[in-house]
């Protein structure tokens, strides 16, 4: 069934509109699942990345750096719904700060940017289907934000499902939007070239590109990095953090034993029964922040010589066409991911960089730090952490972890978590005003719901 499965795959690209470019690297992915590519990496065909290049370490001469943000675009991936947390619109706009989305911050970041370098500093969004219109209308609060007539978003991508039994696209009539699926980011790549967007930042003068994802706010535009890496003549290079005990998740670069090779490995490629040492952040150091940083107009030669097929490697993701019914088909999601590209380009390299350019909010529990006073908004539009360590939460996934309940536990806002080690909380607790958190926190589980009353002091 694979031949005729590809081929109605292939018209179902066809006729939802995808374009040539992009269907061309479904159907590269398709042959490989086809044959049976799995993905995986296993441990012992690596080497763990013990010692890269530091960014403290590396001297980057002023003028040099200028000059390299002022051909530098700031791109951001935008395709995400925050459906782990029960939104059903892009997570980017999403509050985050005094009122302030995370796209409103990052607008003010490429603002105060241009301000302080006079640096254009284009900002250009990949958003999905779902995301572009309610982005571009929060982009539109920003007018300035614009440069030169250049587009301030293109679409990625989409794919149909697999069904597993027989490689055919999926049917499902109860919701056909449930049929697609994103290809990964990885076809942020692709999405370039074909939406024409990567040619038309060419043209005006553009060489740099600095990437990274819309939820992570630590990742400012940063003249050093960007004058080391014009410097450093690479056609790609990733931005890494140390790992600590509670990095357990994420990719990490390693050296591929068979070429030495830069490789990117996702818990989605490790082998289960390898666990142990993909979440060994002393076997493993460095963790990958997908902060990226490329060359525009090497980037542009690879994927016109290769037609548009960069060659990432594959990741196989088994679900269920409907993520809320065990019983509906089981299905193949073809993804590939954007940092897996160091691999694909000779001389890709990395740069270790200081913690606080990796700020994601992936859960509740992030939000609510990043809402507290551990965490400070400095001039330069950046959240950092305005304590020595950033205190541990967790709280009950029953009745924090979609937004809304979480906004509704938290009607006066975030406790002051400064003097916080940790906060745990089980059970249904609603927080009061100017509660004060110190030491190691925990509310127990009562037997019915419990209030913090205004102004208590939580203590350890």
């Amino acid at each position: 069934m694979s031949a005729e499965g590809l081929a109605q795959a292939q018209q179902k690209m066809r006729d939802g509109g995808v374009s040539p470019a992009a269907i061309d690297v479904f159907s590269h992915y398709y042959a490989a699942l086809e044959a049976g590519a799995t993905g995986l990496i296993p441990e012992e065909t690596i080497e763990p990345l013990l010692d890269p290049d530091r960014l403290e370490d590396v001297e980057i001469d002023d003028a040099a750096a200028a000059e390299a943000l002022s051909k530098t675009v700031i791109i951001k991936l935008n395709g995400g719904l925050g459906t782990s947390m029960g939104m059903d619109r892009a997570k980017s706009l999403l509050p985050v700060r005094d009122g302030q989305s995370f796209l409103d911050l990052i607008a003010g970041q490429v603002r105060k940017a241009r301000e302080a370098t006079g640096a254009r500093l284009p900002l250009v969004l990949m958003n999905s289907f779902r995301t572009q219109d309610d982005s571009l209308a929060a982009l539109a609060q920003h007018p300035d934000i614009e440069v030169d007539g250049l587009p301030l978003d293109f679409l990625q991508n989409r794919e149909p499902k697999i069904r597993i039994d027989d490689m055919t696209p999926v049917d499902w009539p109860a919701d056909p939007t449930l049929e697609w699926c994103p290809p990964g980011h990885g076809d942020i790549y692709t999405a370039l070239l074909s939406s024409g967007v990567l040619e038309r930042l060419l043209e005006a003068g553009f060489k740099y590109a600095s990437a990274s994802n819309s939820d992570n706010l630590g990742a400012v535009p940063n003249a050093r990095i960007a004058g080391w890496f014009a410097a450093s003549g690479a056609p790609y290079a990733a931005e890494l953090c140390r790992r600590t005990a509670a990095d357990r998740k994420g990719g990490h670069l390693a050296i591929r034993s068979s070429d030495g090779q830069l490789i990117l490995r996702d818990t989605a490629q490790t082998p289960p029964d390898q666990m142990d040492y993909f979440t060994d952040e002393h076997r493993h150091p460095y963790f990958h922040t997908n902060n990226l940083w490329w060359d525009l107009e090497k980037l542009h030669a690879a994927l016109t010589e290769r037609g548009a097929v960069l060659g990432l490697p594959l990741i196989r993701n088994e679900k269920t066409v409907d993520p809320t019914d065990s019983s509906s088909p089981k299905v193949f999601q073809i993804e590939t991911a954007m940092g897996a590209a160091i691999e694909v380009f000779e001389g890709a390299t990395s740069i270790v960089v200081g913690r606080d350019r990796f700020l994601p909010v992936k859960t509740t529990n992030d939000l609510l730090l990043l809402r507290s006073d551990a965490y400070r908004l400095d001039a330069d539009g950046a959240l950092r952490l305005d304590v020595e360590s950033a205190p541990l939460v967790d709280l009950d996934s029953r009745f924090y972890k979609t937004v809304g309940d979480f906004d509704a536990r938290f009607p006066a806002g975030a406790p002051s978590l400064r003097g916080a080690t940790s906060l745990t909380v089980s059970g249904d607790w609603t927080f009061g005003a100017d509660v004060v958190v110190t030491g190691d926190a925990v509310l127990k589980d009562g037997d019915a719901p419990g209030t913090v009353a205004d102004g208590v002091a939580l203590e350890g």
